[in-house]
């Protein structure tokens, strides 16, 4: 019914505004509703309606193309420029190896669930083409490592079929809802779980007072000239980030004909890939340089604002009930996170690691920048920004660890 795009974009912008809203709400009908409903099923969810009724086509409109061309790369740099390994590394060799596990136990997770079910149920794991699983899974490690942006960027770069891309995205949602549900379950008894880790919480209070000055310091009242600094570093390095890949991969393509690599295999010659990488880099050089300051006039909010729009774009394009042709993707998603949070729960025993670092740890890779200050703030309303801090530190870690995850994945299918 609506194939003007400048139509849809409002639509799915009002959509998206209407949900923020509600999910904020202090209503109690509304906070009960999103106990039980992620806000981010609905950004996906209620686009794939519209798109199912024939209201908008995601086949016709162009937003799809234009969100993950150009907004998704400003996001990822306007999302990592905060990063500040400082003060990551203030938290403590604990926290950083909590979070490094986390990250470790989603990448060698997938391989594993993937060979774990392909014992008992092959086809579960199988397929060809665009419709491979392992192509579908991809996708998912690229959100339960960063989040969000390096989730449609693993979806570029190996190709899944939409409608596994929404099958996924449906296991992804719901398998890493219930583990936050276990977290945030554990939070309201964290003393009594430390004891039983013989975990030395103190430091985290010394922490909470550095984060507290480092955020007054640097937060203000964005002016124009802010907000326009903050949207020039965004898209002008999205333009680098394009220079970047119209070089690398035609002299990756040349390199792979001329000394017969297989590197197309590998998604090497692809230029969204090196659209990616180059803009994940560019981000964390940035992170290095006054320009991380610009997290203070809202860099990340506004980087946010753009995936979702990204988020929305990619609802368009779903069928959410493609999961009822799959379920059997459900028990490798939930192996999946069995062997992430078991490994985490393993080192946390053996170093004596509080459990806040273990819950923020894991959703800063599971759940990214919009879940981890949730756990965060479960323990105490200060701490929240740890979540962020470390959920930024996903981000980054999520172009490439997804990568190494799915092709892994990709050997063993």
């Amino acid at each position: 019914m609506i194939t003007n795009d400048a139509v849809v974009l409002g639509l799915l912008l009002v959509i998206l505004a209407v949900i923020f809203k509600t999910s904020n709400s202090k209503r109690p009908a509304f906070q009960k509703f999103y106990t039980f409903v992620p806000a981010l099923l609905l950004c996906y969810f209620i686009p794939s309606v519209f798109n199912s009724l024939g209201i908008i086509s995601g086949d016709v409109s162009q937003l799809y193309y234009v969100s993950s061309r150009y907004l998704l790369p400003a996001s990822l740099i306007l999302l990592t420029l905060s990063i500040d390994l400082k003060r990551i590394i203030d938290l403590g060799p604990k926290a950083i190896l909590m979070f490094l596990t986390g990250t470790f136990g989603i990448l060698i997770g997938g391989p594993l669930a993937i060979l774990i079910v392909s014992a008992f149920a092959p086809d579960v794991v199988g397929g060809a083409g665009p419709d491979a699983v392992w192509r579908g899974l991809a996708t998912v490690a690229g959100s339960w490592i960063g989040g969000g942006a390096n989730q449609t960027a693993m979806k570029e770069v190996f190709g899944a079929s939409d409608d596994l891309f929404s099958a996924m995205i449906t296991v992804d949602v719901i398998v890493a809802n219930i583990w936050m549900g276990v977290l945030l379950y554990g939070a309201g008894r964290n003393k009594k779980i430390d004891k039983m880790l013989k975990a030395d919480s103190s430091a985290i209070e010394d922490v909470k007072r550095t984060i507290q000055e480092f955020r007054d310091k640097v937060t203000k009242v964005p002016s124009l000239a802010d907000v326009t600094t903050v949207v020039a570093v965004g898209f002008g390095g999205t333009a680098i980030a394009h220079l970047v890949a119209d070089g690398m991969a035609p002299l990756v393509e040349h390199l792979s004909a001329v000394y017969n690599l297989p590197l197309e295999r590998f998604s090497l010659t692809s230029k969204f890939f090196w659209l990616i990488i180059a803009a994940t880099t560019l981000g964390l050089i940035l992170s290095f340089t006054k320009v991380r300051n610009l997290e203070g006039v809202g860099a990340s909010r506004i980087g946010s604002l753009l995936l979702y729009i990204l988020v929305a774009s990619i609802g368009m394009k779903m069928n959410v009930l493609a999961i009822l042709d799959q379920p059997g993707l459900f028990v490798v998603g939930l192996i999946w996170m069995s062997i992430h949070a078991g490994l985490l729960i393993l080192v946390a025993f053996l170093s004596k690691s509080p459990f806040f670092f273990v819950a923020v740890g894991s959703q800063a890779n599971v759940g990214g920048a919009a879940s981890a200050p949730i756990v965060a703030s479960a323990f105490s309303p200060s701490l929240a920004p740890v979540g962020v801090l470390l959920a930024v530190v996903g981000y980054a870690l999520g172009t490439y660890a997804a990568y190494i995850c799915a092709v892994l994945m990709q050997l063993v299918s």
